[in-house]
C-alpha cells in the first residue's frame, strides 16, 4: 500500500507529532481490537510497555480502542519486549502489544504487535490495520455495551518472566562467584534483569537502573557500552551486559572492558551449539549488516551463515523457514529459538554465562574465536529514498569501491526504516582503505540524497 503506519520494526516517531499521537494510537487500538477479536468468545490483549513518559499516554490511548473494540485488557506495565512475546503466549491472549521506541530518546515511541504465538505480525496484519485507522468512514461495528472489554493490572507479570528466563539457565549450573555488571540503560527491564542474574547466584553491579521517563537510553545502554566497560574494570567484573531501552538487544563487554557485539556473541554461540550436535544443519542466520568474518568463520567449521535483510523479524522469519536455532544481528538482538521467538537480550545474557560456566574459561578467551574485519559505517541524513541504482554517480561509486576491495570486502548501501538516513557500510581487510572508500561514498550519498 502507499502510505504505511509501520517501519521494519513497528510504529516509531516524536511523540505527539504524527503518527505517534493520541488520535492515531486510539484508532490503532479499535483497528487491532477490530481485526483480532474473535466473535465468539471474550478476547484477550497484553500491553506492555517501556519507560518513557509519553508511555502513559499512549498504553491509556491504545487500551481505550481496543476496549471498546469488546477485548479484555492485560495491563502488565513497564517490562522488556521479549517478556511481552513470552506473556502473549503465557496468557493466552490473541495479540500482544508493546509501547516502546528501543533504543531511540525519551522523545520518541513506539508501538508494536506479537500475535498469538509471540511472533511479529507480518506486513499483511500492518497494512490491514493501516487501512482501517486512515479511513475517516471506517465502520467500526462497536460491541453492544455489555460487550466492551475489562481492563486487568498484572501484578505477577514480572515473576512469570524471571521464571521463563531462569528455566532457560540449566538447573545444576549457578552463577555464583561471579561478579556482573549490568547496565539496563534506564529502561524497561531496570527491574526484572538484576533480579534475575541475583536469584541466580551472581553477584550484580547496577547502573541504569534509575529511570525517571526522561533517561532512557541517555548514555547508557547498548549505544554507549563505554559505561559498563568502564565499571568492569573498576569493580573488577567477570563480564559486562548492555541492554537497549526495551531490553531486545544486548551487547557484551568482557572481564578486560573490550566491547563484544552481536558478530562476536554469534561465533561463540555458534560454536558452542556445534561442538554439542545442537545447531540443526550447522546453520546460523544472520542479517546482511553482519561482518564477512562472521561467514568466513561458519565456513571454516563446516557451517552455513544465511543472511537475510535487517530486522529481527526477518531473522526469525528465516529461522522458521530454514529450521535454524540460532539468529540474530550484528546491533545485539540475539535469537536462541529453543526458547524465545523474537530477540532477548537478558536471556542471551543466560546463554553467555551457561557458556562461560561449562567452560570454565574467562569470556575474552571464549569471545576471541573472531576477528571482524574492518567496519566503517556512515549515517548520511538523506531527503530522498529512491532506489540506489537509479542513481548513476551512486551507483558508478559502488562498483568502482567493490572493484577496490578486490573481493576482500563487501559494500553495502540500505535505508533506516524507522528515520530519514542512508546506512553506508563498508568493510574490508585494509582498515585504511576502508575507512577512505566509506568518507567516499557517505559524501557522494549526501551529495546526492541529502
Amino acid at each position: 500500500m502507499s502510505v504505511r503506519l509501520f517501519g521494519t520494526d513497528g510504529m516509531r516517531g516524536r511523540v505527539n507529532k504524527y503518527p505517534m499521537t493520541p488520535e492515531v494510537a486510539l484508532r490503532l487500538g479499535l483497528a487491532a481490537g477490530t481485526f483480532y477479536r474473535d466473535k465468539n468468545r471474550r478476547s484477550r490483549v497484553v500491553i506492555g510497555k517501556d519507560t518513557r513518559l509519553s508511555g502513559y499516554v499512549f498504553e491509556n490511548a491504545l487500551a481505550a480502542g481496543l476496549l471498546a473494540a469488546g477485548m479484555d485488557v492485560f495491563l502488565v506495565g513497564p517490562l522488556p519486549t521479549p517478556a511481552i512475546s513470552f506473556l502473549t503466549t503465557n496468557m493466552r491472549a490473541d495479540v500482544g502489544v508493546v509501547i516502546s521506541a528501543s533504543h531511540n530518546p525519551f522523545s520518541d515511541n513506539g508501538i508494536k504487535f506479537f500475535d498469538a504465538e509471540g511472533f511479529k505480525i507480518p506486513d499483511a496484519d500492518e497494512d490491514r490495520m493501516t487501512e482501517m485507522v486512515l479511513d475517516p468512514n471506517f465502520d467500526w461495528n462497536y460491541p453492544e455495551p455489555a460487550n466492551t472489554g475489562r481492563a486487568y493490572k498484572i501484578k505477577d507479570a514480572p515473576g512469570r518472566y524471571i521464571v521463563y528466563l531462569k528455566n532457560s539457565f540449566p538447573a545444576h549450573l549457578s552463577l555464583e562467584g561471579l561478579r556482573v555488571v549490568i547496565d539496563c540503560a534506564n529502561g524497561a527491564n531496570y527491574r526484572v534483569a538484576p533480579l534475575a542474574l541475583e536469584e541466580l547466584g551472581a553477584e550484580v553491579v547496577k547502573i541504569g537502573t534509575e529511570p525517571n521517563g526522561l533517561n532512557i537510553n541517555y548514555r547508557c545502554g547498548s549505544l554507549y557500552p563505554e559505561a559498563v566497560a568502564a565499571k568492569v574494570r573498576e569493580t573488577r567484573a567477570d563480564i559486562g551486559l548492555a541492554l537497549d531501552g526495551d531490553a531486545d538487544r544486548l551487547i557484551v563487554v568482557d572481564e578486560k572492558g573490550t566491547v563484544l557485539d552481536g558478530d562476536q556473541i554469534m561465533a561463540l554461540c555458534a560454536q558452542d551449539l556445534m561442538q554439542q550436535g545442537k545447531l540443526p544443519g550447522n546453520i546460523l542466520v544472520a542479517t546482511v549488516m553482519s561482518n564477512m568474518a562472521l561467514e568466513v568463520f561458519m565456513k571454516e567449521r563446516g557451517g552455513t551463515l544465511i543472511r537475510t535483510n535487517v530486522g529481527d523479524r526477518h531473522v526469525v522469519a528465516a529461522m522458521r523457514q530454514q529450521g535454524a536455532l540460532l539468529g540474530g544481528e550484528q546491533s545485539g538482538h540475539l535469537i536462541f529459538r529453543e526458547y524465545s521467538t523474537t530477540g532477548d537480550g537478558l536471556l542471551a545474557a543466560l546463554q553467555i554465562l551457561r557458556i562461560m560456566r561449562q567452560r570454565g574459561r574467562p569470556l575474552s578467551e571464549l569471545a576471541g574465536l573472531l576477528v571482524p574485519y574492518p567496519q566503517e559505517l556512515r549515517n548520511v541524513h538523506v531527503e530522498h529514498k529512491i532506489p540506489f541504482e537509479e542513481n548513476a554517480e551512486i551507483a558508478d561509486a559502488v562498483a568502482r569501491i567493490e572493484e577496490g576491495l578486490e573481493g576482500r570486502g563487501r559494500v553495502l548501501l540500505r535505508y533506516s526504516g524507522t528515520e530519514p538516513l542512508c546506512r553506508v557500510m563498508v568493510e574490508g581487510q585494509d582498515a585504511d582503505k576502508v575507512r577512505v572508500y566509506a568518507n567516499e561514498l557517505a559524501g557522494i550519498v549526501e551529495k546526492a540524497l541529502g
